[in-house]
């Protein structure tokens, strides 16, 4: 697997990043702010993620998505693994993620890589999404917060 920023030639995998964040507005309110890297696999791209710089010393992962066929094998990690590699590189103290209350199976990668939860923004996703999500069986409404020193 390679993980690299995604070319100006290449087309906007738009299906993947949406995994992540069901609104398009959104993804495009951030996608020119930040980098975007690709997982690629066979000349394949299997994961995405997009980092955005949000403020002196603080980068955050706002979105992270592998596509459904690939999950489950260690890309998603191999993405945060990235994320904290450019970090470190930049010389970044802070790296922040963003999901669900009910991304279940997020909340408990991001815990097992070393993030820690700093808050919670109470009503976000009702806030901010006009359509209602439901993951797990559950009303996703809050954005649980959670950051990793580096």
């Amino acid at each position: 697997m390679n993980i690299r920023e995604l070319q100006h030639n290449e087309s906007m995998p738009y299906s993947m990043l949406l995994l992540a964040d069901p609104s398009r507005t959104m993804v495009d309110e951030y996608i020119d702010r930040g980098k975007l890297y690709v997982a690629v696999i066979d000349q394949e791209i299997v994961g995405v993620m997009v980092l955005l710089d949000t403020r002196p010393g603080t980068i955050e992962i706002v979105n992270i998505a592998v596509a459904e066929d690939w999950q489950g094998r260690g890309i998603g990690t191999a993405l945060i693994q990235h994320a904290i590699f450019e970090g470190r590189q930049q010389g970044t103290g802070t790296l922040e993620i963003g999901t669900g209350n009910s991304s279940l199976t997020q909340l408990g990668l991001y815990q097992r890589m070393g993030f820690r939860m700093t808050g919670i923004d109470r009503d976000y996703f009702t806030r901010h999404y006009e359509e209602k999500i439901v993951e797990n069986g559950i009303p996703c409404v809050d954005m649980i917060r959670l950051a990793m020193e580096l």
